[in-house]
Order: structure tokens, then C-alpha cells, then sequence
């Protein structure tokens, strides 16, 4: 937007002038007109994305007023803050570990919003909170872990791309944190799981990207080394996948490591039988084959055969 653009050239070239503009502008993040709050709100989203803001004592000043803009009537002033709160990571890395359990509790509440018919203020929250978790403190993100994880994991599945991609790597980047809470996610890995590698099939490549850096990410905290090496090994960014072969090689090591967790693997593939990707559609079906091919007769009895000959 040229006010973003305005923010970005005013950062680097009018450092001293910033502080009595800021001053002027604070109003009207307030003001009764919505054009003039976005345009504000832009303008201040990009200074944040510039050290300049640290340099002239001004990021704790901007950043109540992006915090103060989030119950603002307008969907595009809410996501415009989320993007200013999440610029600091890259604007004043250093600041996000004092301010980590503001930002994260903003980032939280943009992911609630209630009044985000085509999920704008969840995308900037979600693609924020990923730039802000280098930054912050363990402790800040520990007590939001579970309730993070659980709220993305709808947007797995969404029609919008975007949604999908961003929820995804959040996903990925919220394992650095489980170790603390370890059993706990993953429970969250598992309910993932299958989603995962189902949407390595996935229409849109940069999705596939998503998945491959999410699933690279769970290996180390599944307590199973083969299944650890192949995903650190095949899905490497710059590796084309065999899909069907690789399949079955997860299948083995799922079935030797989670044998109990067979039904439980069937059940969300049967799922995806009715999705709308045909890939997808496709995929699901092969992958509980390959579950049944390695399981042991001992846990054969967990399959339903009613359920998944009707594929319901």
C-alpha cells in the first residue's frame, strides 16, 4: 500500500522527523473514519519493520497503540495491527523476549477473531506469530502451546491455500517448543499426522513445501529414528518424493513403532475419501493399504471392515 511504502522510505530517510509525526498520527488511530485508522495503522505497521523505531524510543509508544487496535471495528485496521505487532521481529528482534507474552497473547487473540468472515486477521496472526517465536521466551510460549495447536489445525484443510501454507509452517515451528510438553503435543503431532502427509499431494506447491519443512520439524519429537531419518531425508526442499514408495516406508515404521494407533490412522484417512483434491482423494486410500500391508495379525482386530469397505 503506498502507506506502507511511505513508512518504509520515512524509516530509512527521515529518522529525526519520525517522532513528531508519530505524535500527529496517534489521534488518529482513533478517529471515526476507517481510511484514515487503516492508513495510520499501515504507516505504523512498516516503521515497525525498521530499526529506527528502537533507535528513537518510540517502539513501546507504537506498539500499545497496534495492541490498542485490536478490537477496532474494522477487519483491515485488526490484521494491519497483527502485522505491525509481528514487524518487530524483524524491526527490533532484540525487543520481542521483553514484550514476548504481549505479542504472543495478540497473535492468540487475532487467531479468535470472531468477525473474520474470510479468516485475513487468523492469516496475519499465524504468519506473524511464526517471524515472533525465533524471539520469545520458552516460558511465554509453553502456556499457549496446546491452545495454538489446536486452533490452527482446521486451517490444514482450508480452500484457501494461503491458510493452509501458513498454518502449516506455524505448525512446524511450534515443535521447538514441545520438548517441555512433550507428551501433551504429541498427542497434537499424531492428530496432525496423517493430514501432513496426505497434503504432500497437495495442489499447490508451496503447500507441499509447508508440509515437507512440518513434518521435518515432528520427526525428532516421535520417539521413532527411522521415521526421524526418512523424513529429514526425503523430504528435503530440493528432493523430488516418490510418494507411493515413500508411503510405504512410513507405513513400516508407523506400524512397528504405533501398532495401537492403526484404527486411529484409518479413521482420519477415511476422511479424506470425500476431499475435494483428487490427489488427496487418492492418496488415502493407498495409505491405509499400506498401514494393513505392515501391521501384525495381533492388531489386525482394531480394523473396523464394515467401516472401510463402505469407506465412511
Amino acid at each position: 500500500t503506498p502507506a506502507a511504502s511511505l513508512g518504509s522510505a520515512m524509516a530509512r530517510h527521515a529518522g529525526p522527523r519520525l517522532p513528531l509525526i508519530v505524535k500527529n498520527l496517534i489521534p488518529t488511530l482513533s478517529g471515526v473514519f476507517d481510511s484514515q485508522r487503516i492508513t495510520t495503522t499501515a504507516f505504523f505497521a512498516e516503521l515497525l519493520n525498521s530499526n529506527v523505531v528502537n533507535d528513537l524510543i518510540l517502539l513501546e509508544t507504537m506498539m500499545d497503540n497496534m495492541t490498542g487496535r485490536q478490537k477496532d471495528t474494522c477487519l483491515l485496521v485488526r490484521m494491519l495491527a497483527l502485522r505491525g505487532l509481528g514487524n518487530i521481529a524483524s524491526g527490533s528482534p532484540e525487543k520481542v523476549r521483553k514484550h514476548g507474552a504481549k505479542l504472543l497473547a495478540s497473535m492468540v487473540n487475532g487467531m479468535d477473531d470472531k468477525d473474520d468472515p474470510h479468516n485475513l486477521v487468523a492469516l496475519e496472526a499465524m504468519s506473524s506469530l511464526s517471524k515472533l517465536l525465533d524471539h520469545v521466551e520458552e516460558r511465554d510460549i509453553q502456556s499457549m502451546l496446546l491452545h495454538i495447536a489446536i486452533r490452527i489445525r482446521p486451517f490444514f484443510d482450508s480452500e484457501q491455500p494461503d491458510l493452509r501454507q501458513s498454518s502449516i509452517v506455524l505448525f512446524g515451528n511450534l515443535t521447538k517448543f514441545s520438548e517441555g510438553n512433550c507428551e501433551v503435543f504429541f498427542e497434537q503431532i499424531l492428530n496432525g499426522l496423517v493430514t501432513l502427509l496426505l497434503h504432500l499431494q497437495d495442489p499447490k506447491p508451496e503447500v507441499v513445501k509447508a508440509c515437507k519443512f512440518a513434518l521435518r520439524m515432528c520427526g525428532p519429537n516421535m520417539g521413532c529414528e527411522g521415521l526421524c531419518d526418512m523424513f529429514l531425508n526425503h523430504l528435503r526442499e530440493d528432493r523430488s518424493l516418490h510418494y507411493g514408495e515413500f508411503m510405504n516406508n512410513v507405513c513400516k515404521h508407523l506400524m512397528q513403532s504405533y501398532p495401537e494407533m492403526l484404527n486411529r490412522l484409518i479413521l482420519t484417512n477415511l476422511f479424506y475419501f470425500k476431499s475435494n483434491w483428487v490427489d488427496i482423494r487418492a492418496a488415502a486410500p493407498m495409505f491405509i493399504g499400506f498401514l494393513v500391508l505392515h501391521v501384525d495379525e495381533d492388531h489386525c482386530q482394531q480394523v473396523d471392515l464394515d467401516q472401510l469397505i463402505s469407506g465412511e
